[in-house]
Formats: structure tokens, sequence, C-alpha cells
């Protein structure tokens, strides 16, 4: 019986480690979408068309026909103010709404972990859907981290109220 209880105990121990982790990634992702954001924003276009054609010059040199590099050409070329604009208002927001309820989780405040669940899952589906319009693996690998997070979230959520309703207050 013992072992068994020293076991679990050791297994809770690791979630908890993993669910640590796994949040210290999405504050991570969020504080570089918070710069990303803060940049895309604030600088000119300019600076972003030399940017990429810089990035880019090594790989029309070897081919003037590589798909990364012409998409990414393109894209700068063809980028509005207006879709700059709203580019960088997202990628802020989505970044502060992160890491805002990233801390309320690692502070273990019980009413955030159903508010993240509900918000990671909202994440989900806009990116499912960005999947359908791009293909890009990179949403898929985020995906993925978000719908570990919100395993572990569920995890976390139910056994810091299994312990806090077993708690004896004064004892």
């Amino acid at each position: 019986m013992r072992e068994t209880g020293t076991r679990r105990l050791l297994h809770e121990k690791n979630l908890h480690l993993l669910f640590e982790l796994t949040l210290g990634l999405k504050a991570i992702f969020a504080l570089a979408e918070i710069a990303a954001g803060v940049a895309t924003y604030l600088v000119p276009q300019r600076y972003f068309l030399a940017l990429v054609l810089w990035v880019t010059r090594d790989e029309f040199a070897e081919d003037p026909h590589d798909l990364v590099a012409n998409f990414l050409l393109h894209t700068a070329q063809h980028l509005s103010v207006d879709a700059q604009r709203f580019a960088g208002l997202y990628l802020l927001a989505h970044g502060v709404a992160k890491l805002w309820l990233v801390a309320g989780l690692l502070r273990e405040r019980l009413w955030y972990f159903p508010v993240s669940i509900v918000v990671f899952a909202l994440f989900i589906a806009y990116q499912a859907y960005r999947y359908t319009c791009t293909h890009s693996v990179w949403l898929l690998l985020v995906t993925a981290l978000d719908i570990t997070v919100i395993v572990l979230t569920w995890h976390e959520y139910r056994y810091l109220r299994s312990n806090r309703k077993t708690v004896i207050p004064g004892s």
C-alpha cells in the first residue's frame, strides 16, 4: 500500500513538473509574440522588406525560384499598413492574454484553470482554421503544445481542488 502511495506521489510530482515546463514554454512564446507584435506594429514596412531581402538574398542566389524565399518576398511586398497594424495588435493581444493566463496558473488561482482551458481551446480552434489556409507545420506544433497544456491544466486543476478539499483549516 505504501509503495502505491509513493508511486502516485512521484507520478503527481512528475506531472506537475511537466505542467510547469509547458507553462514555461507558453510564457516564452507569449513574450516572443509580444515582442513580435510591438515590432510589427511599430516598424515601417520598408524595413520589413529590407529584412526579407537581406535574409533571402543567398536563397535567391542559389535558386531564384525558391518557394519560401519567394513567399516571404511576396508577403513583404504586398503587406498593407492596415494588415500590418492588425497583425501587430493581434500578436500583442494574444501574447499578453497567454502571459496573464500562465501567471495565474502558476500562482495556482483555481478560477484561472477553467478560464485558461476555454481560452486555449479557442486558440486551438482558430489555429485549426488557420491551418486549413496555410498548412503550416508550426501551427501543428503550437496546437500540440496547447492540447498538452489543456490536458495538464485539467489534471492540475482536479489535483489542486481535491487537495484543497481534504485540508482541514486550523489543523
